[in-house]
């Protein structure tokens, strides 16, 4: 098989926007899962609603579109009942963390035997682009008109806390990074979990001054900080740069394991 075998053809076009983050992150997922020698009758994604959630619509594998919020504990159900399946699920930051925030916090305690894929553009992308639990404060939406005054969600950090074993963000831009990090985390018994800071340059981007894609682009790559470097800052006594956000493994533990494969 080569990578191309796991793409459905026949779907395409795909119905993302120009200039999308998006297709980066489905490429650098089944390069990994090729990589690693998964069977198209043996893996499942698994996605909810939104811009994100329609990734699985492309992918030559059996999927779940499921409701709204509810990736996770279908996902579950899934590896509950077939152990020996890899389940992978796509999501994005509405998706994940408003209306399926308590399933998130749920699934990571359980620590279930899934990866789990977020796509955060920040924003809502498909409904309109209203402001999500991940809209940095001041950012404009359609629901944030003056700016967004409540402080976003570290869902990474909300993984950690809640018990996931493998925690990781990257950006887009970070592609070799971003292909790492899933290969390892479908490999890792337990919940992984990916963050990938992603462009939306029709909802998020024309509504904060980044409508160009290499604006956005360029704004992810230079406000990203190695976890490495932010420990060491923090070592030294030294303040974190304005509007940097950490990038790297975050988590990497071994916690007990529900559903991992017999």
């Amino acid at each position: 098989m080569s990578v191309e075998d796991w793409y459905r053809v026949d779907r395409l076009p795909h119905i993302f926007c120009a200039g999308c983050g998006n297709g980066t992150i489905i490429n650098c997922t089944l390069e990994a899962v090729e990589s690693l020698g998964w069977k198209i009758d043996e893996t499942i994604f698994v996605s909810g609603i939104g811009c994100s959630s329609r990734a699985p619509g492309y992918i030559s594998t059996d999927s779940l579109h499921t409701t709204h919020g509810r990736a996770l504990p279908f996902a579950t159900g899934v590896k509950m009942a077939k152990p020996n399946f890899n389940v992978v699920v796509f999501t994005g930051d509405g998706d994940l963390s408003a209306i399926g925030g308590n399933h998130f916090i749920h699934a990571c305690r359980r620590n279930i035997d899934i990866t789990v894929i977020c796509m955060n553009n920040q924003i809502y992308g498909m409904t309109g682009g209203q402001g999500s639990p991940c809209t940095p404060k001041g950012a404009l939406s359609t629901t944030t008109p003056y700016g967004m005054d409540e402080n976003p969600f570290d869902l990474c950090e909300l993984a950690t806390a809640a018990g996931a074993n493998y925690v990781a963000r990257w950006t887009s831009y970070h592609v070799k990074e971003l292909n790492q990090a899933i290969t390892f985390g479908l490999q890792k018994p337990g919940l992984s979990f990916i963050e990938v800071l992603v462009q939306c340059p029709t909802n998020y981007g024309r509504r904060n001054k980044l409508r160009d894609v290499q604006s956005m682009i360029s704004a992810m790559k230079d406000h990203a900080l190695l976890k490495e470097k932010r420990d060491r800052l923090l070592a030294e006594g030294k303040p974190i740069p304005d509007g940097m956000f950490v990038v790297g493994t975050l988590t990497d533990r071994n916690r007990p394991a529900l559903g991992v494969k017999q």
